[in-house]
């Protein structure tokens, strides 16, 4: 199990007038049809020239809250790991539920009496994913690629759903597969007629 961050840094040297937002997420490789993705990390106000360090842990956390509008903590999980909602004499709680169905996915069983579940993945502390309304007796399923997607966005905020116009606008995926660190640069953009699309760039990449 592999306590690995890797050190990522944007750097924005664009010619953007607006001054947008950049959004950087992931997609469950696993989700169904109705499940879109969540803006993990949104950098704001990052003027040119300027650059925004952030970690990318390879370790995950999850949660989960119940009908009643209980949450439960974050607990450790890695691709193999299953947990369980289950009733016990204190309540709802979530617990280790032992090996996965796959070794590449973190896995949510609802196996409470009645009502159904949120379930939540978080990396670095921020949410990454969530399956809403899990029924009694389903499961929800995580898995990631080692990559991230990163985009030029604007009015997002972190941990929101992102609308499929936005996702559909956001084209530009990188692989941290071994990566120890890298920069993430920004450019193109700018006013007028003149203006050329953002381009994002991976310079600077040390490997493990």
């Amino acid at each position: 199990m592999s306590n690995t961050t890797v050190k990522l840094n944007y750097i924005n040297q664009s010619n953007d007038a607006n001054n947008s937002e950049i959004v950087i997420f992931q997609k469950n490789v696993v989700a169904t049809y109705d499940e879109i993705a969540i803006a993990w990390k949104v950098i704001k106000n990052c003027g040119f020239g300027s650059n925004h360090p952030f970690d990318f842990p390879l370790a995950l956390q999850v949660a989960a809250s119940d009908s009643w509008g209980n949450y439960t903590p974050k607990l450790d999980a890695y691709p193999g790991d299953q947990f369980a909602m289950v009733r016990n004499t204190s309540g709802d709680v979530l617990q280790f539920n032992g090996p996965a169905n796959s070794s590449e996915e973190v896995e949510v069983l609802n196996m409470l009496p009645r009502g159904a579940i949120d379930a939540c993945i978080y990396r670095n502390g921020k949410l990454l994913a969530q399956k809403t309304n899990v029924a009694p007796q389903q499961m929800a399923a995580f898995k990631f690629k080692p990559s991230i997607w990163v985009g030029v966005v604007s009015q997002i905020e972190e941990g929101q759903v992102m609308d499929s116009a936005i996702l559909s606008a956001v084209n530009t995926e990188f692989s941290l597969l071994g990566v120890a660190s890298a920069d993430i640069v920004l450019t193109g953009g700018g006013p007028g007629p003149d203006s050329t699309a953002f381009t994002f760039e991976m310079k600077n990449v040390k490997t493990l």
